[in-house]
């Protein structure tokens, strides 16, 4: 079956019946409101059911009324449906609705993010007005710069447009991208086609274009290439949509949605209606993603967050801490706590407490005492001396192969095998 795009208003009986729906659903909430007065009470969840179920018909009886019927059409109409329906149970709590119909509220908010996720994800808009494309149109790059982040060289960009809405550029020369992160700066060369998903304007004078170009990058610019033969990915940015999942940090941002999820708090918007609980961090810029089209890497930073994440390693910088993983290795920095993992490694500080274990060495430290397990042998030494050489000899051993790890070289297990021979040497002096 092949469906029709082709924007256009249809007045039949059925966008008709919609709209005596709406109608009937306006009246009926109004009855609702009214129903102590009118003696209605004892129908009260009869009423409520009533409602939604008219809700979900005008919604759905509307689908095509301005693009044709589509699949994706069919999904937003549900999405929207379960919007109004969370927005009404979620206020009926305060008008005389019963707790048990009111707490669905929340579960009915949830399938309409859900749904309008998955409706943006299936919609299969017309080609010249609702898709990512790149357009023929070329201007010069001379750099780029989004604070602790930076793009240096030269070359052209491209304007990427979903619909008619800028979404990002794409870029096609030398580049390298600079961020800075509490483990030092990363630095990578980029190879050429680079993706800047930002609506920033960092096009230069116009130039001459490549149509070559331009055709093989509106083919690497599918987004099922891009994000959906990773199903672990928990970044994804096409412009118009901005998915971000990190540390105790999830961001997600549609077309007239935004959803922040924190510790500290939650906030929903839907168009300028906002909902919020607690104190949620929220980003102090635009999303912004830089992506190899054509190779593993990917940079983003929101606020003051940035992730890294290429084919063989994975950095996520946050304010409060910095986490590498690559395979079976990981590393994190804190203010107040330091750990390394890799195999048989490991390594942890924090909270007055230190624990090395490498190989058939076993080194703890905690509460001005220290165990040692060394060649099927243990030792216990009690000094505070010892105790705290041995936090500080940790941290320091951590904090050493970070600045490999961030350039991707992996641990340095000969360096870290000296490192604790050294402090094992240190300690046994402590044992007379």
């Amino acid at each position: 079956m092949k469906w029709d795009y082709s924007i256009f208003e249809e007045k039949s009986l059925r966008f008709r019946l919609a709209e005596y729906l709406k109608t009937l659903t306006a009246l009926m909430l109004i009855l609702w409101l009214l129903k102590g007065p009118l003696r209605l009470t004892p129908y009260n969840d009869y009423m409520v059911y009533a409602i939604i179920g008219l809700i979900f018909a005008f919604e759905l009886l509307g689908v095509g009324k301005w693009m044709g019927v589509t699949l994706s059409g069919i999904i937003f109409a549900l999405a929207k449906a379960s919007f109004w329906t969370s927005i009404f149970l979620f206020f009926g709590k305060w008008l005389g609705m019963s707790p048990k119909l009111s707490g669905y509220a929340g579960t009915a908010f949830a399938y309409a993010v859900v749904l309008m996720i998955a409706g943006v994800l299936t919609a299969k808009f017309s080609k010249e007005r609702f898709e990512l494309k790149v357009e023929g149109k070329a201007y010069e790059f001379k750099g780029a710069d989004f604070g602790d982040v930076k793009v240096q060289g030269d070359g052209k960009v491209y304007p990427i447009k979903f619909g008619k809405k800028k979404a990002g550029w794409v870029i096609d020369g030398d580049v390298e991208v600079i961020a800075k992160t509490p483990l030092g700066e990363i630095r990578k060369r980029l190879i050429s086609p680079v993706a800047i998903w930002t609506s920033v304007n960092i096009a230069g004078e116009r130039t001459s274009s490549d149509p070559a170009f331009v055709e093989r990058v509106n083919e690497l610019i599918n987004p099922d290439r891009l994000y959906k033969k990773n199903k672990s990915d928990t970044v994804v940015d096409l412009g118009f949509i901005k998915v971000y999942e990190g540390e105790g940090f999830e961001y997600v941002k549609l077309p007239f949605i935004e959803v922040i999820e924190t510790p500290s708090g939650e906030e929903v918007r839907i168009g300028p209606i906002r909902i919020r609980e607690g104190h949620p961090e929220k980003p102090s810029s635009e999303m912004l993603t830089i992506r190899e089209l054509t190779n593993g890497f990917q940079l983003t930073k929101v606020g003051g967050r940035l992730k890294v994440q290429t084919e063989d390693y994975s950095i996520e910088v946050s304010d409060e801490r910095v986490v590498y993983r690559s395979g079976n290795e990981s590393l994190t920095l804190g203010t107040d706590y330091v750990s390394l993992h890799s195999g048989e490694i490991s390594i942890t500080v924090g909270r007055g407490r230190a624990k090395i274990r490498i190989e058939d060495v076993v080194i703890s430290a905690r509460e001005g005492k220290v165990r040692i397990r060394v060649g099927g042998k243990s030792y216990s030494i009690e000094s505070s001396q010892a105790y705290k050489l041995v936090l500080e000899k940790a941290k320091e051993i951590v904090e050493e192969q970070s600045t490999e790890l961030i350039e991707g070289l992996g641990i340095d297990r000969a360096k870290l095998n000296k490192r604790v021979k050294e402090l094992l040497d240190e300690l046994m002096q402590y044992l007379g």
